[in-house]
Order: structure tokens, then sequence, then C-alpha cells
């Protein structure tokens, strides 16, 4: 396993996300993503399956000090009556007295970015979260996060995959200190059926889905790899062995295009950059 070091977080490049999960699938195939050598873990609010994640990670055994758990506060959430009971929720169902990472999920466009922040922070300063951040923010907004809050901005989490070109996010998230957490990176499963993807995973012997994934690792990125299939676990996390040469990686690159973005919710997105 690598790890991105933001402003003091030591963060798993490999995490295994629990978005679109079932309960019943969270916690059959949490276990098998443990044997594999998952301890990074992705959920949500709005995903409704943190305590199913917070149960399987018990009955597993796993010792809390090996985990690095994330979470996400809906926005919905976003008012000083509900940010901070909605995260007591979310450590009550998780079963852990704090998370490790505690992200704003959506920026939306009701409540001001600086107000979100300052409520960020209040519950960091709790000791709820050891870390912050932020999800799915244009560059204005993750600068004026990075900006307003008093507790360093360790990551911006957005959707990545061969197809959707995020050098300009990536390259103002570096310069600021900001990890890029990737999601979507099966871009809906377009890429293990990608041609050109399976073309250069033949070379590695390795599936389309792990070029993918060890696209964005190289690209420095951390990845969240999803699959509710028990036996495709150990398959994701099997791309540390080998590296992308450079004539791959600008394959890959050349893969994104105008409307590769996929998810963009009204009322939720912010104004994307070019």
């Amino acid at each position: 396993m690598k790890f991105i070091n933001a402003h003091g977080a030591t963060i798993p490049s490999l995490g295994f996300g629990v978005f679109r999960m079932s309960d019943e699938e969270v916690e059959r195939v949490v276990p098998a993503a443990l044997e594999a050598g998952f301890r990074h873990f992705d959920t949500a609010q709005i995903y409704q399956n943190e305590a199913a994640l917070g149960l399987a990670l018990e009955k597993a055994g796993a010792r809390r000090d090996d985990l690095f758990l994330t979470t996400k506060v809906w926005v919905d959430n976003y008012s000083p009556e509900k940010f901070t009971a909605s995260v007591d929720e979310s450590l009550d169902k998780l079963k852990v007295d704090q998370v490790d990472l505690l992200l704003l999920h959506w920026p939306a466009d009701k409540v001001s970015i600086a107000h979100q922040v300052e409520m960020l922070n209040e519950v960091h300063a709790a000791g709820k979260t050891r870390f912050i951040g932020v999800s799915n923010q244009n560059i204005a907004q993750m600068q004026e996060s990075v900006a307003k809050s008093a507790a360093p901005i360790v990551t911006n989490q957005i959707e990545a995959h061969p197809y959707l070109d995020q050098t300009a996010v990536a390259d103002a998230a570096k310069a600021a200190g900001v990890a890029i957490t990737a999601y979507f990176g099966m871009a809906d499963g377009a890429v293990p059926k990608d041609a050109a993807l399976i073309a250069i995973g033949e070379k590695y012997g390795k599936s389309a889905a792990q070029i993918g994934l060890r696209w964005l690792i190289q690209k420095g990125y951390i990845a969240l790899s999803k699959t509710a299939k028990a036996e495709r676990v150990a398959e994701n996390f099997a791309i540390f062995d080998f590296d992308l040469g450079d004539e791959d990686m600008m394959v890959i690159d050349k893969l994104s295009r105008v409307d590769g973005r996929i998810v963009s919710p009204p009322g939720l997105a912010p104004v994307w950059d070019k």
C-alpha cells in the first residue's frame, strides 16, 4: 500500500467505497476487503449504510487504529442545529468516537462555503474527526475553503477517471497542499470494458479495472474502488505490484473527452472548471 500525506494526514492511497451498496452487500463484502488488505473505508450520511459498515468492521474484528474511516455530511445538515447532531449520529452508526476524515459532501447552492467550513471546523475542534476536507468543489470553492478554514483542508474528493480531465483542479489542489481523492474511477462501468485499457492490461497481466485504478494512483490521487462482489475485492487491491509506463499513462490520458463528466446533480454541483 502507498500512502498520500497531506497536512499531517497519512491516507492510504487505495480506499474501499460503499456508495450504492445495500447493508447486506456491505456486511458481506467488507470482511473480504479487510482480508485483501483494505484499511481505508469511505462512506457518507446519504449512502444510508454507515451503520452497516460499522457493524461489518466490528464483526470482522478490525482494529480501530488500523483503519482510516471517511464519511461525509449531507447538504440537508448544513445548519447549526443539524450539523453536529448529524456527525454524532454518524459516529454512533460507525461505532467510533471520531472518524479520520470528515468531508462536506457537495457545495450545493443554499449555504455559503464560509458557513459550511465554519461548521466543519467546529466538529473538528470538538474532536469528532481527526482531519477535514471537501468534496465536489470547483477550484474557487476549494481555494475559499482552504483560506477560511482554521484546520487544514486535506482533500477534495472529486469524480476522476480516464474520460474526465481533472488536471486543472488537481494542479490547484497540489499548490494548496490538498490531496485529490478520486471517486467513480470505473466511470459507471465503462472502464472495465474499455478496449484501450484492456489492451494495456494484457501487457501487464492485469484487468482493465486494475489499469484504471493504477492510473489514478500514478496520477498521485487517492483512489476509491468499489465492488459488491467479494471475489473482485482482491483484484481491486492487487495494483501495487506493477507500474504503468509513461507511454501507457499518456494513452490513458488521451481518453478524456469534453462530455466525460458523469456526476453533476442540479442544485448540488457547482459550476465546473473547464
